[in-house]
């Protein structure tokens, strides 16, 4: 399947996006391919070893393991940068209906969860039991894989609060809103990494209301986003790391008009964080949304921005009383 911007759908019904139906082939009998066909394969082949002998790289790992040249007499690498092997990683998860955690593939680790839950992680052949409610002020850190060899049980908490930052995440974190609240606490520390979008996920399907905290600017947003419907550049595991069910909680502009001290702590956006939301106004999945046309265009009209930090302004307890008032009152964006 092609994965590219114009082979990219949104499924309306179910919310999310995914690949269209267009197809390439790929041969190492047609020269301009030859070497793409070769590095694919070379890719491929790492990873069987990997899965046959039951170990586990990183995307980086595997670079290496390929950056060699490929013969004595051929003065080539088979890669000469990683942007060039991650792709062909894509095109076997792709070809394969596979993700690459299933391939022994990890990435970095990214992001951090507190709460009421346990973790069963089988890791060199023992099975380790993690109090998601007794890690302390660190948490747990989410990994890149977490279908495979670990199970999550006794989720008991109420819902999930996806936070942006982790700073808020510690503020939070430090008041134990999380156990207050009977709730499981995420912060993906910035942009969402793929492990935990894939948790985010499950943990939906475990039946609980998933509600998400930002900034109040394009990138903020956007997170949001990512997590509701997937990304494009993730389109082709859509359903796989897609939470249509999630709902935006804040920070919006519209708060500007319920929080009069907020309208003093607003940040001038820059030309860039206006062109990025002119583009998200463009993006079919969202401008089908009144409410989001109507805070992307307050924005853009404004050049106005709040962080969600912006909320510690009155006490640093503020920001858990915005987010129980909130959630109380279903005040959420779609």
């Amino acid at each position: 399947m092609v994965r590219s911007r114009t082979n990219i759908q949104y499924n309306k019904k179910d919310g999310y996006l995914k690949l269209g139906n267009a197809k390439e082939e790929r041969t190492f009998l047609n020269i301009a391919q030859s070497k793409r066909f070769m590095q694919t394969i070379a890719v491929a082949s790492k990873c069987h070893k990997f899965v046959k002998e039951n170990l586990h790289t990183t995307i980086r790992g595997l670079y290496y393991q390929l950056k060699f040249s490929i013969g004595d007499d051929v003065d080539e690498n088979v890669f000469n940068e990683q942007s060039e092997s991650n792709p062909l990683i894509e095109d076997l998860e792709v070809a394969l209906e596979v993700k690459r955690e299933d391939l022994n593939l990890n990435a970095n680790r990214k992001g951090v969860l507190a709460g009421n839950m346990k973790i069963i992680d089988t890791f060199g052949n023992e099975k380790i039991e993690i109090d998601c409610s007794r890690q302390g002020r660190s948490g747990w850190a989410i990994p890149s894989d977490v279908d495979n060899d670990i199970k999550f049980v006794d989720i008991k908490a109420k819902y999930v609060l996806v936070v942006e930052k982790d700073a808020l995440w510690q503020r939070l974190n430090e008041d134990l809103f999380w156990k207050k609240e009977n709730m499981i606490l995420i912060t993906p520390q910035g942009q969402a990494a793929r492990g935990t979008r894939r948790l985010i996920r499950k943990l939906a399907d475990a039946g609980l209301p998933i509600y998400v905290f930002t900034d109040s600017d394009a990138w903020g947003w956007y997170i949001y986003w990512t997590i509701k419907t997937g990304s494009i550049n993730l389109a082709y595991i859509g359903t796989s790391v897609a939470t249509p069910e999630a709902r935006f909680i804040g920070v919006t502009m519209s708060d500007l008009d319920r929080y009069d001290f907020l309208n003093k702590l607003t940040i001038n956006a820059s030309d860039v964080d206006l062109k990025r939301a002119q583009e998200m106004l463009g993006y079919e999945w969202i401008k089908q949304h009144k409410e989001w046309r109507e805070e992307l265009e307050r924005m853009i009209k404004s050049r106005k921005k709040l962080e969600q930090d912006a909320l510690q302004g009155p006490r640093l307890t503020f920001v858990d009383d915005y987010i129980r008032e909130k959630i109380k009152k279903k005040e959420f964006l779609p």
